[in-house]
């Protein structure tokens, strides 16, 4: 099994590559920028695909250095933060590329697709990083705040599609003549819709469905209970009881 997964690693990576290679130059580069539905593709690809591939395709030992650290008083701080550090650039990013304004500079400057290739796939790769993050690794995010981090990405890709596809302006300045600028959007926003599902709904699955298996499993909450529970401090040796070596010589 591990021999598989190394081997998976191997193909992962180059593949994120070619693919982000794939939909920057032309003619998927050049599409773009007059079809709604292959500038969301090429977008998506940026800030979910390549990004899951990478982190995935990395070596075991940038998600998993070190064992596991026990809990310590102000680990649910420590959390919070990581995972604001590791999501909220990645939504800033989703917004801001996003924006009409933006779409219509893409359109008529080629040259900020390596802008919006390097911001998105370094940001989303932060994120995937902490929700690819093995169990055994050192800390590893709570599963149920994986869930939920993967979920906020993938939803605000749905709604950043819908508020762009379904406005009246349109994501691009040109259309194909041969698919109106309505169907053009309407497409552009299941393209979105679907990529990103892809991506994120099978870490929220594992996610929350491991997450209940260890609750509901008597042996994972043993295992808890039993390293949870403190002993109680008994020192180097017991001290005799008072009086017990006078009452010893009584008896002698």
């Amino acid at each position: 099994m591990a021999d598989r997964l190394a081997r998976l690693r191997l193909v992962l990576g180059p593949l994120a590559v070619l693919i982000a290679a794939a939909v920057a130059v032309p003619p998927v580069a050049t599409d773009a920028r007059h079809n709604a539905a292959v500038q969301g593709l090429q977008f998506v690809v940026f800030a979910a695909v390549v990004p899951a591939l990478l982190v995935l395709g990395w070596p075991a030992w940038l998600t998993s250095a070190g064992p596991a650290r026990p809990a310590r008083p102000r680990h649910a701080d420590r959390v919070s933060i990581r995972a604001a550090i590791s999501v909220l650039p990645c939504l800033a990013l989703v917004i801001v590329w996003r924006l009409p304004v933006v779409l219509t500079a893409l359109a008529r400057d080629p040259a900020l697709t390596a802008l919006e290739l390097g911001t998105l796939v370094a940001a989303g790769a932060a994120l995937w990083r902490e929700l690819a993050r093995p169990p055994a690794a050192r800390e590893p995010l709570p599963r149920p705040m994986r869930a939920a981090m993967a979920a906020v990405a993938m939803w605000t890709i749905w709604v950043i599609a819908y508020v762009t596809g379904m406005s009246a302006g349109g994501a691009t300045p040109t259309a194909p003549a041969a698919v109106s600028s309505v169907a053009d959007r309407q497409l552009a926003v299941a393209v979105l819709w679907a990529v990103s599902a892809l991506c994120y709904v099978p870490v929220v699955f594992v996610m929350a469905m491991t997450w209940f298996n260890d609750r509901e499993s008597p042996d994972g909450e043993a295992r808890r209970v039993i390293s949870a529970a403190a002993l109680p401090d008994v020192g180097s040796e017991p001290h005799t009881p008072r009086g017990w070596r006078s009452r010893g010589n009584w008896g002698s």
